[in-house]
């Protein structure tokens, strides 16, 4: 009896203890069961609220002080060219218009993961596209329907932009197709600084994604904008070629995973609209006049702010399976594949 009657007492002041906690706005764990009896959750659940605080274990309580307002998904797709200036296979050797097709449903996947974190915000996709074929428009069309986004599809003209000028590969093809790639990329520019107002996340068409990639980026822009109080750039892909050099990184923790900082990206990466006009010339430098590498006024970029990328990669970038700019280490590549199906 005695035993019950303790256990009574320790019930009573234990609720309580968490109504006072819910009064003062305090978090406590249980770590009998890793609980949150102020919030009624475990620790598989998110502990986070968007725009208020970030939670992990054991490090506590990250106040936001640079919320998020909206996220505007860019989206360039080409079904009809499999590799602007190679011939090689990509990894599962099908056809461009399955990895594009693939990469839209993983983008609703995620979406849909996380619906009522989007609720929250405003959002929309766009989709740039040039000479995909028709029934390809329909298919992700269709797929981006399985949802309730809103969303738009640009058919990209590129006599809007001749004045693009690209290195001689003394291979016609390659070359205008290389000018169609950097209509595209101007064209995705041009519309995030007409529409967007706060993220925006520009994605190439062959960058399939896990469920939970845009919610963890989201909310780890949150908290590391808020930490280092500066608007950054994410990078959803751990890409092989930055180990191949023993350059300094830090590590800090996001939502649910470890990220660290690059001076390196290709050109599917989350920024701000503050970001996008703050760099607007050396952006508009990218996209109208070709580099070696292609990406240099982007790292130019880098060099004075915060580029982020996760650790394990939030995206697989299906390129050839021998490409260092491809497949990222210790993920498992056939389950992204399979959990992409449309």
């Amino acid at each position: 009896m005695r035993n019950i009657k303790n256990n009574k007492k320790k019930n009573i002041f234990k609720k309580a203890f968490v109504k006072l906690c819910r009064i003062v706005g305090y978090e406590i764990v249980d770590q009998s069961d890793f609980t949150f009896p102020v919030s009624n959750k475990d620790s598989e659940d998110n502990l986070s609220t968007l725009g208020k605080n970030s939670i992990s274990i054991p490090l506590g309580e990250t106040k936001i002080t640079r919320p998020i307002k909206s996220l505007d998904v860019i989206l360039k797709t080409c079904t009809s060219v499999n590799l602007v200036t190679q011939n090689k296979n990509r990894i599962f050797e099908e056809n461009k218009s399955e990895y594009t097709l693939r990469t839209v449903k993983s983008l609703i996947k995620s979406y849909n993961f996380n619906e009522d974190l989007f609720k929250k915000i405003k959002f929309k996709i766009t989709i740039i596209d040039h000479n995909s074929k028709k029934n390809d428009l329909e298919m992700m069309e269709k797929i981006i329907k399985q949802s309730s986004v809103n969303y738009e599809i640009i058919n990209l003209n590129t006599n809007d932009f001749l004045n693009i000028k690209t290195l001689n590969k003394n291979n016609p093809k390659i070359e205008a197709n290389m000018k169609a790639t950097m209509a595209s990329i101007l064209k995705s520019f041009l519309v995030a600084k007409e529409m967007s107002s706060d993220l925006i996340y520009f994605v190439e068409d062959d960058y399939i994604h896990k469920k939970e990639s845009l919610s963890e980026m989201i909310f780890t822009y949150e908290k590391l904008a808020s930490i280092s109080e500066k608007e950054l750039f994410l990078c959803p892909v751990d890409y092989p070629y930055l180990y191949k050099d023993s350059k300094n990184t830090n590590i800090l923790i996001g939502h649910k995973y470890h990220w660290r900082t690059v001076k390196e990206s290709l050109l599917t990466f989350m920024t701000s609209k503050k970001m996008l006009e703050k760099h607007w010339g050396k952006l508009l430098k990218m996209s109208n006049e070709e580099h070696s590498p292609f990406e240099s006024p982007l790292h130019e970029i880098y060099k004075n702010e915060i580029c982020f990328s996760p650790i394990p990669s939030l995206a697989m970038h299906c390129t050839n399976v021998n490409s260092v700019f491809g497949l990222s280490p210790n993920i498992n590549w056939e389950k992204i594949w399979e959990d992409s199906r449309f």
